[in-house]
C-alpha cells in the first residue's frame, strides 16, 4: 500500500520527467537535419505525386522505393548546396508551411505548379486570391505546425568551419551517389515515366515551385521595364472609300469558357439561347493559345503566336493593339478582371472591376454587364476607325455561383463554395453553366448595342482565353502545361457578328466565313484577321493567318 510520501515522490518525479522532456532539445548536424526534412517533404508532402505515378503501388514497388531515394535524394542535394547551416532552420520552417500550402492545391485541384502556374499566382490580385483561401487550408497548415514546432527544439552542432565543409562535401558525394544508384537500379520504368508523363515534375514539392520561381525570376523583366519592341512600325490603314462610315470592331475576350459546355457547339444544354438567335457566326474548333490567362492573352494578341510560341519574345514585344495604333486606329481596353498582362501597355485603358454601380457590383467584383456601361459615350467622339477590346470576368473559378445575377440560376442545385472539394460535380457544372449561360446574355447584349450604335459599321468577335476543368480526370480550374492540357482547358467557343453595313463596306462574304467557321481555327488567327478586317496593311501582317482573307475577294490587304 502506497504511502502519502511515496505518492508524492511518484507525481514529483513524472513532473520531472515532463519537465525534461519539454527541456529536452536533441543535437544534431544539419546535414542528418536535411535528410530527415527531405524525406518528409517526399512521403507527407507530394500525395498528388504518388497518386499520379503510382496508381498501383504494390504491383510498383521497386519503382517506389527508388522515386523515394531520388526524390529525398534531390531535395537534400539542393538544401545542402543552396542553404548554409545558419540559415537552414528558418528556412526549412518556410519551407514546411508553403509546401503544405502548396500541396494543398495540388490535391485539391489538380494543380500542376509550373513557371506559368507560379507566374499566374504572382500576378494575380487580392479578389481572385481571396476566392482560394477556404477553411480548408487550415488543415494543411495546422499539420505542418507540428514539424515546425520540432524543428524550434532542434540544436545543431557546431563545427569548425573546416570540418563543416568536409562533412558537407561528404553528405553531397553520399546523397548524389545514393541517387544516382537509385536511378540506375529503376532505370527503364523511370525512363518510362520520365518519357510518357514527364510534366509530373511539377507535382513534386517543394522542387517544383522553387524550381518554376527561379524560372520566372530569370525570365520575367525586371522593376525598371524596358521599352517593348515596336512592332509593325509600318502599319498604315487603307484609305476609306468616300463617304463609308467609320468601322468599330469590339474584341470580347472570354475568361474560362470551354467549347464543351457551349450550347452552339453542340452542349446538351443550351447555355447560349440569345446568341441562337443573333445570327452569330460559330467557329466550333477553336484552340487556345495556353490554359491559362498569363499565357494565352499576350500570346493571342502576339505576332509570334502558339505556332512558333517563344515566352520571352512574346512577352518583350508589342501586341496586335500596338500594329492598330501604329496604323491610326483608336484603341481602347475596358477591363472587369485582372488586366492585360502588358497586351495594351501605353494605350488607352480603362479598369471597371472597381467600380461601385450597385446594379453590377458587390463590392468585391462586378457583372460583366458593367462592360457596356458607358461605352456609347467612349466611341461618340471623335468618329474614327476604332477597336475596342472588353475583357470578361466570365466565367472565373471557383466561384462560378458569383459571376451572375441570380435570375441566371437556371440550372440548380449550384456550388456556393470555393471549395469544389465539397461539392458534387453536378453542382459544380450547374453553377458553371449558369454562369456561361449569363455571357451569352452578355454578348447578345453587345450586339444589340452594337446594332443601335448610330454613325459606325459595327462588328464583335468573341473568343475566349482558355476553357477549365470541372472534374474530370480529377482536375479544377486550369493552368495545366499546355503539353498535356486537356481538351477542355485549350478547347474554347468563338463567335462572330458583322452588321450589314460591316459586311458591305468590307466586301466580306458571311457564307463564306460561315464555311470557314466549320474548320479548325486558333488563336493563333486573331491578330492577322483583325488587321486583315481593319484594312491594315503591314509586312506583319500574314494572309494565311487571317481566317477573311479567302472571304474578301479582292479587297484583302496585301501584305507589306
Amino acid at each position: 500500500m502506497s504511502t502519502p510520501s511515496s505518492s508524492l515522490r511518484a507525481s514529483g518525479a513524472a513532473r520531472f520527467i515532463d519537465v525534461a522532456w519539454l527541456r529536452h532539445r536533441p543535437h544534431i548536424g544539419s546535414e542528418v537535419l536535411i535528410l530527415l526534412a527531405s524525406l518528409y517533404f517526399t512521403v507527407f508532402s507530394n500525395g498528388a505525386f504518388w497518386h499520379q505515378v503510382l496508381p498501383h503501388p504494390l504491383a510498383q514497388w521497386q519503382l517506389g522505393l527508388a522515386l523515394l531515394v531520388i526524390l529525398s535524394g534531390l531535395h537534400a542535394l539542393l538544401l545542402a548546396l543552396l542553404v548554409p547551416t545558419r540559415a537552414i532552420k528558418p528556412v526549412l520552417a518556410v519551407l514546411i508551411l508553403v509546401t503544405a500550402v502548396v500541396s494543398h492545391y495540388m490535391s485539391a485541384y489538380g494543380i500542376y505548379f509550373d513557371a506559368d502556374m507560379l507566374r499566374n499566382i504572382l500576378h494575380t490580385d487580392r479578389k481572385e486570391a481571396s476566392e482560394l483561401v477556404t477553411w480548408r487550408l487550415l488543415i494543411p497548415v495546422i499539420l505542418a505546425l507540428l514539424p515546425v514546432a520540432v524543428l524550434t527544439r532542434v540544436q545543431l552542432i557546431q563545427r569548425p568551419r573546416r570540418r563543416a565543409l568536409l562533412v558537407r562535401a561528404g553528405f553531397v558525394l553520399a546523397v548524389g551517389a545514393a541517387t544516382a544508384l537509385a536511378a540506375m537500379l529503376a532505370f527503364q520504368p523511370l525512363s518510362s515515366l520520365m518519357r510518357n508523363q514527364h510534366e509530373v515534375r511539377y507535382l513534386v514539392a517543394p522542387a517544383n515551385y522553387l524550381v518554376s520561381l527561379v524560372t520566372v525570376l530569370g525570365h520575367d523583366e525586371p522593376v525598371a521595364k524596358p521599352a517593348r519592341t515596336p512592332v509593325g512600325l509600318d502599319a498604315r490603314q487603307v484609305p476609306a472609300a468616300t463617304g463609308r462610315k467609320p468601322r468599330l470592331l469590339v474584341l470580347v475576350v472570354g475568361e474560362t469558357a470551354r467549347a464543351a459546355n457551349w450550347g452552339l457547339d453542340g452542349y446538351e444544354r443550351n447555355t447560349t439561347p440569345e446568341l441562337a438567335q443573333a445570327n452569330v457566326i460559330n467557329f466550333s474548333q477553336v484552340s487556345s493559345c495556353g490554359s491559362a490567362t498569363e499565357v494565352s492573352l499576350p500570346c493571342m494578341f502576339s505576332r509570334i503566336g502558339r505556332h512558333d510560341y517563344d515566352e520571352k519574345a512574346i512577352r518583350q514585344q508589342q501586341s496586335l493593339l500596338h500594329v492598330l495604333d501604329h496604323a491610326g486606329i483608336a484603341t481602347l481596353w475596358r477591363d472587369n478582371q485582372s488586366g492585360c498582362k502588358h497586351v495594351c501597355d501605353g494605350l488607352p485603358t480603362q479598369a471597371l472591376d472597381d467600380t461601385n454601380d450597385p446594379r453590377w457590383c458587390d463590392g468585391k467584383r462586378c457583372l460583366d454587364e458593367i462592360l457596356l456601361q458607358g461605352l456609347a459615350g467612349q466611341v461618340a467622339t471623335p468618329m474614327r476607325d476604332r477597336v475596342v477590346v472588353l475583357h470578361q470576368l466570365g466565367n472565373h473559378g471557383p466561384n462560378y455561383f458569383e459571376r451572375y445575377p441570380p435570375g441566371f440560376e437556371r440550372y440548380s442545385p449550384v456550388c456556393r463554395s470555393p471549395d469544389l472539394g465539397q461539392c458534387s460535380r453536378q453542382q459544380i457544372v450547374n453553377a458553371y453553366d449558369n454562369a456561361l449561360a449569363y455571357t451569352d446574355h452578355v454578348l447578345a447584349s453587345t450586339i444589340h448595342a452594337l446594332a443601335q450604335l448610330p454613325g459606325y459599321d459595327t462588328a464583335m468577335i468573341y473568343v475566349s482565353d482558355h476553357g477549365e476543368s470541372l472534374g474530370e480526370k480529377g482536375l479544377y480550374l486550369h493552368g495545366v502545361p499546355y503539353a498535356i492540357a486537356p481538351s477542355e482547358q485549350t478547347h474554347v467557343p468563338m463567335v462572330m457578328w458583322f452588321s450589314s453595313g460591316f459586311a458591305s463596306d468590307t466586301g466580306l462574304d458571311l457564307q463564306c466565313v460561315r464555311e470557314r467557321a466549320a474548320r479548325p481555327a486558333s488563336h493563333d488567327y486573331l491578330f492577322d484577321s483583325v488587321l486583315g478586317i481593319m484594312d491594315v496593311r503591314s509586312h506583319v501582317y500574314q494572309p494565311r493567318w487571317d481566317l477573311f482573307s479567302a472571304c474578301r475577294g479582292s479587297q484583302v490587304a496585301a501584305a507589306g
